[in-house]
């Protein structure tokens, strides 16, 4: 692994949308979503709101960091552009990154102008909260994948993976669909929180219950399925071949996937606390990040088919001739 100072800077964006996306979970949880009423991009229709509240703070400051986080992803695009040549694979993570950020930005601006924030218990903002997650791991997956690409790691081959690659496939689709659940399970938490751990489990099983109540039972089972399943692969991936980068994001998912395991656990005995939310989704995205990366190593480019290619060579310095 090569770190130049495009590669640094583009684990840096990553780091830094992390915690763009565990402030927007803020927002939600705290129920400040509304904080700048149903206006976008101004906030009360006001550039800058005077004499703001602590919900228009919290709102205010996501928008604000959000607005960084494009302009970072910008720099990056850009700088991408001008230092790779035409076929580069950190070109197209770029690109992918830049187009799923606007429509994080749209999607954002969708809840706000569409009023599906606060105390809104409708099933379009249940499904506008699965799409924004998806989304984000989409995202979260590019610029992961610029990263990686840009530290000199090998482009990923999809053709010719067979059954594994299939099995791959389902696991992300899977672990989006995890994502998703977890996403409302989470708004369920806000919008009706229970006072006990009794009352919270009657809850469940009530017939007249909001169904975003009713997912939390089964929010659990599909992660114990998931993870199950994404472990079952990566260790068939592993046995076929001698990777040993790969055999270590295996391990480390691993680790992780119980991490979580137990922190949900913890944070249905807890009855959801905020700061438990968003560790809860860290790990999340942490796991999201991971697969991604195991995914890439395992399915990378054999050597010599990779290095001889010249379009993954840096592009000549501006004003030389190639």
């Amino acid at each position: 692994m090569n770190l130049d100072r495009f590669a640094k800077y583009t684990w840096g964006v990553l780091a830094y949308n992390l915690a763009v996306i565990l402030w927007g979970a803020y927002v939600r949880a705290s129920g400040s979503g509304a904080g700048c009423g149903s206006h976008w991009p101004l906030c009360n229709g006001e550039v800058i709101p005077r004499a703001p509240q602590v919900e228009t703070m919290i709102e205010f400051s996501h928008r604000l960091s959000s607005g960084l986080a494009l302009l970072l992803v910008v720099i990056m695009l850009v700088w991408a552009f001008r230092i790779y040549a035409k076929g580069h694979p950190a070109r197209l993570g770029a690109g992918l990154s830049m187009f799923l950020m606007v429509t994080e930005a749209l999607v954002g601006a969708g809840l706000v102008l569409f009023e599906l924030v606060a105390g809104d218990t409708s099933a379009a903002r249940a499904w506008v909260i699965a799409i924004h997650l998806i989304n984000t791991f989409l995202l979260l997956a590019a610029l992961t994948l610029t990263a990686w690409w840009a530290s000199g790691e090998r482009p990923v081959q999809f053709k010719g993976q067979g059954k594994l690659g299939w099995a791959l496939a389902l696991a992300f689709l899977a672990m989006l669909f995890l994502g998703a659940s977890g996403a409302v399970t989470a708004l369920g938490d806000t919008l009706f929180p229970a006072s006990s751990l009794a009352e919270g489990w009657q809850q469940k099983f009530s017939p007249t219950a909001h169904f975003l109540v009713r997912l939390r039972l089964w929010h659990p089972l599909i992660a114990i399925a998931v993870g199950a399943y994404i472990m079952v692969v990566m260790g068939v991936v592993n046995t076929r071949q001698s990777n040993f980068l790969a055999r270590r994001m295996s391990r480390i998912f691993t680790v992780l996937y119980f991490i979580q395991l137990a922190s949900g656990a913890l944070n249905v005995v807890l009855l959801a606390p905020i700061w438990l939310q968003l560790w809860h989704l860290l790990l999340s995205d942490l796991l999201w990040i991971m697969l991604v990366l195991f995914a890439a190593r395992a399915f990378a480019q054999p050597v010599w088919q990779a290095n001889p290619v010249d379009a993954l060579k840096p592009a000549p310095p501006i004003g030389r001739a190639a």
